[in-house]
Order: structure tokens, then sequence, then C-alpha cells
């Protein structure tokens, strides 16, 4: 893609912070981290959403996830925890339009990733109905 700023970063038009990498995935510092530590892992093909990704490709992505925050926690930053994310689609959060999973290091319950959810009040809590429209 050519406005794509995971895909310029992988043709080394824009230098990244590489933590590590693999066949189908690159792992680098965020620029604008939100913890001491926090790694993106995308793919090194243009992928929009995690839904229209190869599976290999996603377990390589997820190996790198693994392998990137075993370096983190046994690294000097030594973090409490980690959080796992993927955001797919705008109205989800996803402010670049490639396939990415972010490692976040955990160092106290206030900061880093915080979660707000909110349960939104008009949601059908009946399960075996939601089940059976998904299963369609």
């Amino acid at each position: 893609m050519s406005n794509c700023v995971f895909c310029a970063i992988l043709n080394k038009e824009i230098p990244a912070r590489v933590i590590a990498e693999n066949e189908n995935a690159l792992a680098f510092l965020d620029v604008n981290p939100i913890s001491d530590g926090h790694t993106i892992i995308i793919s090194k093909k243009h992928y929009k959403f995690l839904s229209e990704t190869p599976v290999e490709v996603l377990s390589d992505m997820i190996k790198l996830c693994h392998e990137v925050a075993n370096k983190i926690a046994n690294s000097s930053l030594k973090p409490w925890g980690f959080n796992y994310l993927s955001n797919e689609g705008k109205i989800a959060g996803q402010e670049v339009m490639h396939i990415h999973m972010h490692v976040i290091p955990k160092y106290g319950k206030e900061e880093g990733f915080k979660f707000g959810l909110e349960k939104n009040h008009y949601v059908n809590n009946d399960l075996d109905y939601i089940q059976k429209q998904i299963n369609k």
C-alpha cells in the first residue's frame, strides 16, 4: 500500500527499532508508547484486518508476540504483566489499516493500557439466541 506507514517501515523508508522478526512478521517499538517496551507486531505482507489475514501469517505474528513478551519479561524492564491487543476497523480503534498487534507491558494497574469497557445497556443477554445467530 502506497500510504501505509507499516509498509513504509517494511520497505525501510521509515526507520524502526526492531526487536525481533520471523518469516511473516516484524516486531518493533511503538513510537508513541503507552508503557516502556510497548511493541507492535505487523505482518510482512499487507493485510488490512485480522479477519482477512491467512492463518499461517497470524500464527507467526502470535509466535512473535510470545517471543517479544519473553524478551521484555527477561529484560531489566521487569513488567508485572502484559496486554495483547489488536483492533479491527476504525470503530474498534484501528488507526493504521495494516494488521498489527500490540504487546503492552504493564507496570501498575493505572499505567499503560487500561480497560474502560462499559456494557451497552442494549446488549442482548439471551446467549442461546446470540449463539444461534453466529452459527447460522
